[in-house]
């Protein structure tokens, strides 16, 4: 077994960093939302995960979430291979998800100027209590006996391809809510914060490196 000597100053200074990346992530997130549950109730979380889908930080948010998120990202790892401005969307409980309207975004992070065909040097998360996802009934807690009544189940799909929104996905689950408005908005939100997380986690790469970063 190869031994890391390890400066535990340094370590403590990178994981209070990589923390703040996530609770960064979650103060975007619920300032720019649009509905009550994820501005008002703060039922959302937010994480950072490394290249191998290992939880490495997590904010202080729903705990639930936390416990499960890291299967949701390793189920979507079966969409590699990755362009820098991928990002993903799932909310399948027997993928790591909890109840259908806590809907899960997964993005992958490149380092700066990463050239093409680089591998991922991480991945950010976050996950949010949408106030409808269709189903049998309006909100979130229907009289459900089977799962497909508590409204659309979203497998781990792309809803942005190297950057590019992609439509059909985002108008596929919009006309399958009732209100499209209000869930487009939580979406751009929950997206927002994705997009900070990518920024921040580059950014420490370049700053500590690949030692440091992917030990």
């Amino acid at each position: 077994m190869t031994s890391v000597n390890i400066d535990p100053a340094r370590l403590a200074i990178f994981d209070s960093l990589v923390s703040s990346i996530a609770e960064e992530m979650g103060a975007a997130l619920r300032h720019t939302s649009l509905s009550p549950n994820i501005k008002e109730r703060a039922d959302f979380s937010c994480a950072v995960f490394d290249r191998e889908g290992q939880l490495l930080a997590q904010a202080a948010h729903i705990p639930v979430h936390l416990g499960a998120m890291p299967e949701s990202v390793r189920a979507v790892e079966r969409l590699a291979p990755w362009q820098p401005g991928d990002l993903t969307i799932l909310n399948d409980p027997f993928l790591g998800g909890t109840h259908l309207p806590d809907v899960t975004m997964v993005s992958p992070v490149f380092a700066h100027e990463a050239p093409d065909g680089a591998e991922p040097i991480g991945y950010v998360a976050s996950r949010a209590h949408q106030a409808d996802i269709g189903g049998m009934a309006p909100g979130s807690m229907p009289v459900a006996r089977e799962l497909i009544q508590e409204g659309i189940v979203i497998p781990p799909i792309r809803l942005y391809r190297a950057g590019q929104l992609v439509e059909e996905a985002m108008d596929l689950i919009l006309r399958n809510v009732r209100t499209p408005d209000e869930r487009r908005g939580d979406f751009n939100a929950q997206i927002a914060a994705q997009r900070l997380g990518e920024r921040r986690i580059a950014d420490l790469h370049r700053d500590y490196g690949d030692d440091a970063y992917l030990l």
